[in-house]
């Protein structure tokens, strides 16, 4: 899995943009909590979307950019989070333990379905 690093608010812009082109997700990720560090295990493990664009946030050191996401894609903040974007939108968001990979493709399903 690679991760691009988001160390800007202009690279939750480009991601937004690039949603019309390719799935994104965006993994709000603490550092220092163990949960969040099972969910990213979880996720690097079982990752295997071609299809998808996949971005790290470290909240600690990017808090504002963490609300900045918040704010602009208009989902609840939570840690660790996943949000799923296609055609500029947020398709799925979740958080905790919750997050899967499987959920990412029933997502993605889903929405060619549509």
């Amino acid at each position: 899995m690679n991760w691009n690093n988001i160390q800007s608010q202009k690279q939750i812009d480009e991601a937004v943009k690039a949603s019309h082109d390719k799935y994104q997700v965006i993994f709000k990720h603490s550092t220092t909590c163990p949960i969040s560090s099972m969910a990213k295990m979880r996720l690097e493990s079982k990752w295997d979307l071609d299809n998808v664009e996949a971005h790290f946030l470290d909240l600690l050191s990017y808090r504002s950019i963490s609300s900045y996401i918040a704010d602009s894609l208009e989902v609840h903040h939570e840690s660790p989070q996943l949000i799923l974007l296609k055609d500029g939108e947020v398709i799925y968001d979740s958080s905790h333990l919750d997050i899967s990979v499987d959920e990412i493709k029933e997502s993605i399903k889903y929405s060619e379905q549509a």
